[in-house]
C-alpha cells in the first residue's frame, strides 16, 4: 500500500531541491494541500532555481499532477523558476495532458452586429416552429396508429384508465368551469347592457350575449382553462414519468408508451371537453339572464323569450362542432412537450410552461380557423 505523500528539503550543490514521495492522489489531499501551503511557500519564494525531485512518487493521479501543475504556474507568475523532474514514466503522459490545461483562456465569444443578432433569432424562431410542427405532426401520427389498433383490437384499450382520466379532467374540473364561465357571462351581459343603452337597444345586449357564449366565448374559455389545468398536468405526468424513465421501462417490457398513456388521456380529453363546454355556456347563458335581471331591468321570462328568438341550433352546433378539435390539440401538444422532458427539473418547468402557452396559442388559432370556415360555408 502506498505510503502518505512527503516533500522534503535536500540541499545539493547550492541548489535546492525538494524531494517527493508517497502518493500523491486525491485521497491524501488534505496532507496535499498542507505540504504544499505554509512555510514551503515563502521557502520557493525566497529561492532562486528549484527542482521538485518526483523519482520517489509511488501513486499519482488526476488531482495530485494537476496540484503540482498548479504549483509551478504559481512559481512562474512570482517570477521563481520551478521545474518538476524525474517522474517516473507510467506518470508522464498524465502529467503531459495536465500541463497543456488551461494554457490559454478562451477567446470572447464574437459579437454580432444588432441587425444580424435580430435575423439570427427571427431564423431560430422559424426553425423553432419548424421543429414543433414536425413533433405535433409525429404525434399526431402516433395516436392515430395506436387509435387505428385499438379499434382492431377493442380488448387492447384502458378503458380503467380513460375513465380515471375523464373524472379528473371532465367531473373534477365542473366546479371551477362553472363559476368562471357564470362569471365571464355576466360581464358581457352587463357591457352589452351598458353601451346599447345609449341607443337604446338593450334588447340586443341578449342577442350578443347569446350568440358571443355559443359560438365562441363559452368554447374558447373552457378549452384555455382545460389547457391549463389539464394540458399542464398531462405534461407534468408525462415528463416526471420520462425523468425517472418510466417510459423506457415500459418500451423495454414491449408496451407502446402511446397506448398505455397518452391514448387513455386523449379520449378522455375529447370525450370531457365538449361537455365541459356545454356546460359553461349554460352557465354563462344563466350569468347573462342574472345580470340582465339585476343590471338591465329584464325579467328572466323576457329574457328567455328574447334569447330563443336571437339564437338557434346553428350557433349551438358550432360551439359544439369545434371542441373536440380543440381538445385533441390540447393533449397532442401536452404530450409532445411531456415526452420532450430531459433529466432536470428545470426542464420539467419549461417544458410545462410551454405546453400551456402552444396549447392556448393553438386553440385561439383553431377558433379563428373555424370562425373563417363557418363563415364560408353559411353557418
Amino acid at each position: 500500500m502506498n505510503g502518505a505523500p512527503k516533500l522534503a528539503r535536500v540541499e545539493a550543490g547550492g541548489r535546492m531541491r525538494l524531494a517527493a514521495t508517497g502518493a500523491w492522489t486525491g485521497a491524501f489531499n488534505r496532507e496535499i494541500e498542507q505540504l504544499l501551503a505554509g512555510p514551503l511557500a515563502s521557502t520557493l519564494a525566497g529561492s532562486g532555481a528549484t527542482v521538485i525531485d518526483a523519482s520517489g512518487i509511488a501513486a499519482l493521479d488526476t488531482f495530485g499532477a494537476w496540484r503540482l501543475e498548479r504549483l509551478v504556474r504559481q512559481q512562474a507568475r512570482s517570477g521563481a523558476n520551478l521545474a518538476v523532474e524525474g517522474l517516473p514514466q507510467r506518470f508522464a503522459a498524465l502529467a503531459a495532458n495536465i500541463a497543456l490545461t488551461n494554457q490559454t483562456s478562451a477567446p470572447p465569444p464574437p459579437r454580432a452586429p444588432g441587425l444580424l443578432c435580430a435575423i439570427s433569432d427571427v431564423g431560430q424562431a422559424v426553425a423553432g416552429i419548424g421543429s414543433d410542427f414536425v413533433s405535433f405532426t409525429n404525434m399526431l401520427g402516433a395516436i392515430g396508429a395506436a387509435a387505428g389498433r385499438m379499434l382492431l383490437q377493442p380488448s387492447k384499450f384502458r378503458l380503467t384508465s380513460a375513465v380515471h382520466q375523464l373524472d379528473r379532467v371532465g367531473l373534477q374540473a365542473v366546479p371551477i368551469i362553472l363559476l368562471i364561465t357564470l362569471l365571464i357571462g355576466g360581464i358581457i351581459a352587463q357591457q352589452g347592457f351598458f353601451h346599447f343603452r345609449r341607443f337604446g337597444a338593450e334588447l340586443y345586449a341578449v342577442d350578443m350575449t347569446g350568440i358571443l357564449v355559443l359560438r365562441e366565448i363559452g368554447v374558447l374559455i373552457v378549452a384555455i382553462m382545460v389547457a391549463g389545468r389539464s394540458g399542464s398536468s398531462y405534461t407534468a405526468e408525462l415528463g416526471s414519468m420520462k425523468m425517472r424513465e418510466e417510459i423506457d421501462a415500459l418500451s423495454t417490457m414491449g408496451f407502446d408508451p402511446v397506448e398505455v398513456l397518452i391514448l387513455p388521456r386523449i379520449v378522455a380529453l375529447v370525450l370531457a371537453l365538449p361537455i365541459l363546454a356545454f356546460l359553461g355556456a349554460m352557465a354563462a347563458l344563466v350569468g347573462g339572464g342574472l345580470m340582465a335581471s339585476a343590471y338591465g331591468g329584464m325579467s328572466p321570462a323576457a329574457f328567455i323569450v328574447r334569447l330563443r328568438e336571437a339564437i338557434s341550433l346553428t350557433h349551438f352546433e358550432v360551439g359544439m362542432i369545434k371542441a373536440p378539435f380543440m381538445a385533441l390539440a390540447i393533449g397532442v401538444v401536452a404530450a409532445m412537450e411531456g415526452l420532450k422532458v430531459g433529466g432536470s427539473a428545470e426542464s420539467l418547468g419549461l417544458r410545462t410552461t410551454a405546453s400551456v402557452v402552444k396549447s392556448i396559442f393553438l386553440v385561439i388559432v383553431l377558433d379563428g380557423l373555424f370562425a373563417i370556415f363557418f363563415a364560408s360555408i353559411g353557418m
